[in-house]
């Protein structure tokens, strides 16, 4: 990737005021937490459908997804399959994705992945007038593509406690670090879903949806524990989520 915009965060255990969300300079001070650039090269990915994809691909995705409404893909098969394994007619896919020339954003866990999430499951729309709810509405203006890491129901548990102020950044930053799956690639726009080739289509049945139900709750309870433990570690460090955005969600 030949990166042409790179946004900082300071790290969450040195706290962040809010003087320095938007123009932080000193690398020194800060790390990497998105990278907007060209992509390059293919990817091997995987889509779980509740009932089969008809017709084109399309970025046509419920709104209130973590990135907003897209086709979204995933880097882990198991991920894909636990998505789908409530619902009789669900397919899973292995596609192929061609980024080159894509405008992509590419989202590490960090603050600014949090924050873009709570800003498309609709976290923050009591600050319509504030400027950190107006940086996250632009963040995916002219991509193609976002990439970033899933949230799924072990990380939704935590970011929803941090969306309602009950732990803080930095005792959301280590569990999100903790219980970190794969990633997932979500095509925002036609242009986007054109690069998108299924390789494999494979019905999963009833004796495998129920194994991968046992499976996905074993794992869930797993990543509660952990994000309990992790969540009383921290919990007098870091700041909340009204401190950060200046007011109430």
């Amino acid at each position: 990737m030949n990166a042409k915009t790179i946004g900082y965060m300071e790290s969450a255990s040195e706290g962040m005021r809010m003087d320095h969300l938007f123009d932080i300079h000193r690398e020194e001070e800060a790390r990497v937490c998105f990278v907007v650039g060209e992509g390059n090269g293919q990817l091997e990915l995987y889509h779980g459908s509740k009932s089969g994809i008809e017709g084109a691909i399309r970025p046509i995705s419920r709104s209130l997804c973590d990135f907003g409404a897209g086709f979204y893909m995933g880097t882990e098969e198991l991920q894909a399959l636990t998505l789908i394994c409530n619902f009789p007619k669900a397919i899973l896919y292995k596609v192929s994705v061609d980024l080159t020339g894509l405008r992509l954003l590419d989202m590490e866990i960090g603050l600014d992945w949090a924050l873009l999430i709570a800003f498309y499951r609709g976290k923050m729309e009591t600050l319509k007038d504030n400027s950190l709810y107006r940086k996250y509405a632009a963040m995916l203006e002219g991509c193609d593509m976002v990439s970033g890491y899933i949230a799924n129901d072990r990380m939704f548990m935590v970011l929803d406690r941090f969306f309602s102020g009950e732990i803080t950044d930095a005792a959301l930053l280590h569990s999100l670090s903790a219980l970190k799956l794969g990633k997932q690639y979500v095509a925002l726009t036609e242009r986007a879903c054109g690069r998108i080739r299924i390789l494999e289509a494979k019905a999963v049945g009833e004796k495998e949806r129920n194994a991968l139900r046992v499976q996905s709750e074993t794992y869930r309870q797993e990543g509660i524990r952990q994000a309990e433990e992790i969540c009383r570690r921290y919990r007098r460090d870091g700041r909340f989520f009204d401190e950060i955005t200046g007011g109430g969600a």
